[in-house]
């Protein structure tokens, strides 16, 4: 089974994230309230197991938490995925969310990178800064080595927003980590890192 147990502790969190790309299950407790929707929205689009249990600093912002926690997200897709072998590497998925259009493209390539071209009309979203989206997508990409593309391409409320790109991640995501038949990595190289 595809699973990572990953636990990260500093001086502003603490975060334990089990990811599993096999299972379906959501158990989410950032102490954020909209970070908790985003984080399940993931995973019931995806089609994964996801269970978070973070605290962090929240009389600060909500900064460290999101971050850190799309830090180690990232880190347990990596582990989970393994040398990446035997996957359909690829997923590109539209979503749309009332008045709003997400989409995101990805690439389990080893190669980290984000591209990310979104507005929020509204600054906050309950606890959660509008901003910060971009921030845990950035920590995920980063962390889980993947090549991450995700636009906005209209919309009028932050909310809608917002989820529509969460949900076209999960949804873009299930599709790059299905099994293909036979072992090896998907590349002319021979190897994603």
């Amino acid at each position: 089974m595809r699973k990572a147990v990953i636990e990260r502790t500093t001086k502003e969190t603490q975060i334990s994230i089990t990811l599993s790309l096999d299972e379906q299950f959501a158990d989410i407790d950032t102490g954020i309230g909209f970070f908790d929707h985003m984080l399940t929205a993931f995973a019931v689009h995806g089609g994964f197991g996801l269970s978070v249990r973070a605290k962090g600093d929240l009389y600060v912002d909500c900064h460290h938490t999101i971050e850190d926690t799309g830090i180690v997200l990232g880190k347990a897709l990596d582990n989970a995925l393994g040398d990446k072998g035997g996957i359909a590497r690829f997923g590109s998925f539209y979503v749309p969310m009332d008045e709003a259009l997400g989409f995101c493209s990805l690439d389990i390539s080893g190669r980290p990178f984000l591209v990310f071209d979104a507005a929020f009309p509204e600054e906050r979203i309950g606890g959660y800064d509008s901003c910060m989206t971009k921030e845990f997508m950035r920590a995920f990409a980063f962390n889980s080595g993947i090549t991450l593309h995700l636009r906005a391409l209209y919309g009028e409320n932050s909310h809608h927003i917002t989820e529509a790109l969460y949900k076209a991640l999960g949804h873009a995501l299930s599709q790059a980590v299905k099994p293909l038949s036979g072992s090896a990595p998907l590349s002319t190289k021979g190897v994603l890192r």
